[in-house]
């Protein structure tokens, strides 16, 4: 009866391990761009606001480039990995308060996409820019 048992879990563990194998990197991102509804302009920057907690939304925001950007993190009761933001490309390495806002500068934005991830690379964020 005990190996019948074991047998079934070692099933059970291993469905579940190809099961999150096979459904991707598990890093989540919104599909699609938006209309730029979270851009606006204050005092010649530009302001992205991203909220986040569980992830980043929206995921993906639209930019224009050549003006100072920053961006705006937005928290809630936020305690998990998101918590903490990285931009790669930029060195940025940032902790966010569990409630309130943050502002990362980024400069002025070239043409092209910037990524970002929380701390343990599981959620991602981008910024596409364009003139």
């Amino acid at each position: 009866m005990k190996s019948a048992l074991a047998g079934f879990a070692i099933v059970i563990v291993l469905a579940l391990g190809a099961w999150v194998l096979l459904r991707g990197d598990g890093a989540k991102v919104q599909a699609s761009p938006t209309s730029g509804a979270n851009v606006t302009m204050e005092n010649g920057t530009q302001v992205v606001r991203i909220k986040v907690k569980g992830g980043y939304q929206p995921g993906m925001s639209e930019a224009k480039t050549g003006i100072p950007t920053v961006l705006r993190f937005e928290t809630n009761g936020t305690f998990d990995c998101t918590s903490t933001i990285r931009i790669p490309s930029l060195g940025i390495t940032q902790s966010l308060p569990s409630s309130g806002t943050t502002d990362v500068a980024v400069g002025d934005l070239k043409p092209g996409t910037l990524q970002g991830t929380c701390g343990m690379g599981m959620y991602r964020f981008s910024v596409q820019s364009k003139s």
